[in-house]
């Protein structure tokens, strides 16, 4: 998205005839200087909006004047600030009252998860009740940070926002990564005109090169600043930057695989392209695919009418998804959704309600709507004994906050199917009494209505688990469920998990018999626990057992990790059948995770981790629910589905997939340190295989000193495999640091049977799973199976 007048003639400039390698890079010159920070605009910053088709929009041109809206943290903590859409369009700028470094005064509009109208978070249904709730919004932000909640002055004001962010996030995602280059580009740019006279002196240059995160030798870096200098005046300007960036952009790497097959002509033609996609390895290339790839990404339109694709169409499909390392057929729901509820990874929270640690972190509802906007479908609830008949939701025992249970479970009707239609699990931690374990249920059954399942759906076959197809809408309850016997005095045992993990240290693969009189459970409650039945992992010998597929075993990880190593088979094949949940330690007070894909070579289903802790763990999580539309829901491979299977992950057979990564360039790497200039990255590549234990491996480059904007590797790294079918491949770039470790750049991770063959990119992502854009990786794959 570029600024003002040059925007046109950088349009023009890449749609120039003929069509050549030249249009590899953008021809650009400087952005107009930004508004001024005492909300004022101008006109060059609403041009700055052509392209995105806003330019006449009033909504985005009451956002670019700004607006003094009122930021509610407390009850006492309420602040006028203004807030500003900039020229770009894509970031907003907002008021401190300490002044801050220029990154902490802006919030970016790809980072919003989503903006609520009226009181639709947690902050502003307890802080925000003395302002009317027309004149609320909440922008919520993906990742860790902390919701937005603010009150504009009047209502119409604060419809400006909601609908001009929603114009601006609808324009963001349907960004090419070649117009998000542009954007990331130009706002170096504008940063490095220092007197915002639309011309670059050789010192600014420097300065820009420092920005995009390259340190390029001065006496190379001048002798290219004074072949752009046509007018020989040490001041680049309109076509000269033009042709600098030209230079600075080009990939030689894509540059030399277009020709190979282009030839002399230096463009494509439709069956050329068809024979570069049949050496990728693409499925179903075909003619016609080609002739649409063409139609799809060329920018050229005579090219186009001619059925030719150009170096930057080339290059405009190989950064598009169908040019990614992710298959885009795995993006929407491919796989089969009519098996039971066991033969599937079904992504789990831990401790749900905690942003923070377990110790004294604060609790919100709003970790459960962040929870299912990850795609999570088991959430957990601890209940207690709360004031006036209310249960509550906390960290018994500790000082976390405490949040209400009716709250959490109108957070689960309001949220729980926002981004996935398939059934949500609502894993209960009782410690209530009876009288306030019928308030428990009264709330569920009056709050979700038609959702909760409080029956079987095969009157004939109670005991069988149903699909997520059949459950599609609708909530099951995890929790103890009285014998018919017992369903009058309502007695029953513990549901306490630290009380299994205490009991865990035992000898032998039995545990011990739920201890009697531990607790009781209210015949309400246990009426709606139809499917997910609470119940000990009894035993895991190899005698042939009665399958119970409505009992819910909970292990913590210690405990899970002996079975698998003791008695792996037996684990497998009793998770073909029923639902086995795992949970962290309760010693990891830190809220840190352990590695779930231990349990996934076990068939565990319910892997549950604490989704407020980033870290590789939670990058192995999204990973794994990365594909299948990203619902929450991944069938298990066969191995992990047969009843009668003999996979063992600790025994899994000789390798039979060999999985070849040439490394060849990354793009655009993000700065560790935005506020200081001379900070510049030495990025290394490191490759992970998360599999069984036999499989799992990582391999790394070489590092490139002080060069995160084009690095280039062209190193090759190679890796057996004994089960494909359950490796994880990660990908992950780091800046070198001699004498301390790397820091962490960037990474992607996603399964191996979803890794598309050839040349890819792979569009990196955050810490907390922000797209990175436009970072990127270059590498060629090949998966070869025996």
């Amino acid at each position: 998205m570029l600024c003002g007048h040059w925007r046109s003639r950088w349009r023009s400039c890449r749609r120039r005839e003929p069509p050549g390698p030249a249009q590899v890079a953008a021809s650009v010159v400087l952005p107009s200087p930004p508004a001024p920070q005492d909300g004022g605009t101008k006109r060059p910053g609403l041009r700055a909006l052509k392209k995105m088709g806003l330019t006449e929009d009033e909504d985005v041109h009451a956002m670019l004047r700004g607006s003094r809206l009122c930021k509610i943290r407390s009850r006492t903590w309420q602040k006028e600030r203004l807030y500003r859409l900039q020229e770009d369009g894509l970031s907003v700028w907002f008021q401190r009252r300490v002044p801050h470094a220029p990154s902490q005064h802006i919030f970016f509009v790809q980072h919003i998860e989503a903006v609520r109208e009226g009181h639709q978070s947690e902050g502003l249904r307890r802080f925000g009740g003395a302002f009317a709730p027309e004149r609320c919004l909440t922008i919520a932000f993906k990742g860790r940070r902390k919701n937005l909640d603010l009150v504009a002055p009047t209502a119409e004001e604060a419809q400006r926002w909601v609908r001009g962010l929603a114009k601006l996030r609808t324009r963001l995602d349907a960004m090419s990564q070649r117009e998000r280059l542009d954007h990331w580009i130009h706002s170096y740019l504008h940063r490095a005109d220092s007197n915002q006279d639309s011309k670059m002196s050789f010192k600014e240059i420097k300065s820009l090169l420092r920005m995009l995160n390259v340190d390029m030798n001065d006496m190379y870096a001048y002798r290219l600043f004074k072949e752009c200098d046509r007018s020989n005046n040490e001041r680049l300007e309109g076509t000269e930057i033009e042709e600098f960036l030209l230079r600075l952009l080009k990939r030689p790497e894509l540059e030399e695989i277009f020709h190979r097959y282009s030839g002399e002509d230096r463009v494509l033609s439709a069956p050329e392209l068809l024979e570069f996609l049949e050496d990728q390895g693409e499925d179903g290339a075909t003619l016609a695919r080609a002739r649409r790839l063409i139609q799809t990404h060329e920018l050229n339109e005579t090219a186009k009418q001619h059925e030719l694709m150009t170096l930057d169409g080339f290059m405009m499909y190989l950064l598009s998804p169908e040019g990614a390392a992710l298959d885009p057929a795995h993006t929407c729901v491919f796989q089969d959704m009519g098996q039971p509820l066991a033969h599937y990874f079904i992504s789990s929270s831990h401790n749900t309600y905690l942003t923070d640690s377990q110790i004294g972190g604060p609790s919100s509802t709003e970790a459960y709507v962040r929870a299912f906007a990850q795609g999570c479908r088991c959430v957990e609830l601890d209940c207690w004994e709360g004031p006036g008949g209310e249960p509550i939701i906390y960290h018994g025992h500790t000082l976390t906050s405490k949040i209400l249970f009716r709250d959490v479970v109108q957070v689960v009707r309001d949220h729980a199917f926002s981004l996935s239609p398939y059934p949500v699990i609502l894993s209960l931690e009782n410690h209530c009494g009876l009288e306030q374990q019928a308030v428990m249920a009264r709330h569920l059954r009056t709050i979700l209505g038609d959702m909760l399942v409080t029956q079987a759906l095969d009157a004939q076959n109670p005991e069988e688990l149903p699909s997520p197809e059949q459950l599609k809408g609708r909530v099951l309850v995890k929790g103890k469920k009285l014998p018919a016997a017992q369903a009058e005095d309502g007695r029953v045992l513990s549901d306490r998990e630290e009380d299994e993990e205490e009991e865990e240290e035992e000898e032998g693969m039995e545990a011990v018999e739920q201890k009697p009189g531990a607790k009781q459970i209210s015949p309400e409650l246990s009426a709606l626990v139809v499917y997910c039945c609470a119940a000990r992992l009894r035993t895991l010998s190899p005698a042939p057992v009665p399958p119970q597929p409505r009992h819910v075993s909970s292990l913590s990880e210690r405990k899970a990790k002996k079975l698998i190593r003791e008695a792996g088979n037996s684990l497998v094949r009793h998770n073909t059948h029923q639902l086995t949940r795992v949970y962290p330690l309760g010693l990891r007070m830190n809220s840190a995770n352990y590695s779930p894909q231990e349990m996934w070579n076990s068939g565990c289903q319910l892997v549950a981790l604490n989704f407020q802790t980033p870290g590789y763990e939670m990058d192995l999580n999204a990973g794994r629910f990365l594909v299948n539309g990203q619902c929450g829901y991944v069938l298990k491979p066969q191995c992990l589905r047969q009843p009668d299977t003999d996979f063992d992950p600790e025994s899994p057979g000789p390798p039979r997939t060999t999985l070849t990564v040439q490394v060849l360039t990354a793009q655009q790497l993000p700065k560790l340190n935005a506020e200081k200039p001379s900070s510049i990255v030495d990025p290394l590549v490191r490759i992970e295989i998360h599999g069984v234990p036999m499989d799992c491996a990582r391999k790394e480059t070489t590092y490139v000193l002080n060069n995160g904007f084009n690095p280039r590797w062209g190193q090759t790294l190679q890796f057996q495999l004994r089960v494909p079918e359950l490796a994880l491949v990660r990908f992950v770039v780091e800046d070198y640091d001699t004498t301390s470790p790397n820091d962490f750049v960037g990474q992607f991770t996603l399964p191996l049977s979803s890794l598309k063959p050839g040349y890819r990119h792979i569009h990196l992502l955050s810490k907390d799973g922000a797209s990175l854009s436009p970072a990127t990786l270059f590498v060629h794959i090949r998966v070869q199976r025996s």
